[in-house]
């Protein structure tokens, strides 16, 4: 006698659930950045150019990127170091260590930011040694890097953090055990199986960073074509009921920012693939 099992799940259905995928996609994703494409669309072609190339624009999408990608670069090496530190010791205040980790995203941005201008003031804890070096770091290009380094930190060490506990340390000490030094056993052991991680994390900081405002506003000093990120100019479009131009902005913001999130998850894929899916 052949039974026939029907296999349960928790949840409905896949035609069902792949329904309210969409539903949610839709209202969340997809219609809000339709309406900003529909906006921009009011728009002429020559219109749209000089707005998305004018000098300011261009000068903040410098400032946006760039520090954007200067920020996640420092995360992904500092982010590396933190995770390796909480996966591989243990010591005293290491649950404390740890919980600080996730701080920025408990932290609301605007408080970020106004604690960070204080912190690095001429007269604050650390602006005040970097002040007699010349460095200025509050009102400038450095305090827009900062900002940003702050809040995209949590994105390298939790996502690194996890790929570090699975790994374990076998490989490592097989790899001292047959003469291998510690650069040896870091590049050809450990790195090819963190890259993949290493290379979310610095996605999920990059893409955090591209769209920050509120811990940037107050450190920056939102001097234009100096320390004016993209989001401000679109805020300041707004402001002053430009809504087409701030959706025009908005849109080649989102379409360069996709352009580069896809480089990154097609090297993803591509180092999967080359290192055999670990």
């Amino acid at each position: 006698m052949i039974l026939n099992l029907k296999r349960h799940s928790v949840l409905p259905g896949f035609g069902l659930t792949l329904g309210f995928t969409l539903l949610y996609l839709s209202l969340i994703v997809l219609i809000p950045l339709g309406a900003t494409f529909l906006k921009t669309a009011s728009l002429t072609w020559p219109k749209f150019w000089a707005t998305v190339t004018s000098p300011r624009a261009l000068a903040s999408y410098r400032l946006s990127f760039g520090a954007s990608a200067i920020a996640a670069l420092i995360n992904t090496f500092f982010g590396l170091i933190v995770a390796w530190v909480l996966v591989r010791y243990r010591f005293p205040g290491k649950r404390i260590a740890d919980a600080l980790v996730d701080l920025p995203f408990a932290l609301p941005t605007a408080v970020a930011g106004i604690s960070l201008t204080a912190v690095f003031a001429k007269n604050g804890w650390i602006g005040q040694w970097l002040e007699p070096l010349g460095i200025k770091a509050v009102f400038s290009p450095l305090g827009v890097v900062i900002a940003l380094t702050f809040i995209g930190l949590p994105f390298v060490v939790r996502t690194v953090q996890p790929v570090l506990e699975e790994l374990g340390t076998e490989f490592e000490e097989a790899a001292a055990s047959l003469g291998a030094t510690r650069w040896q056993t870091f590049t050809r052991v450990i790195l090819p199986g963190i890259w993949p991680g290493l290379l979310t994390g610095f996605a999920m900081a990059f893409a955090r960073a591209v769209g920050e405002y509120g811990s940037v506003v107050f450190i920056s000093g939102n001097m234009p074509m100096r320390t004016e990120i993209t989001p401000l100019l679109i805020i300041t479009k707004l402001e002053q009921y430009d809504y087409a131009g701030a959706t025009a902005i908005a849109v080649a913001m989102l379409v360069v920012s996709f352009a580069l999130l896809l480089v990154i998850n097609l090297l993803q894929w591509w180092t999967r693939k080359r290192f055999g899916g670990v």
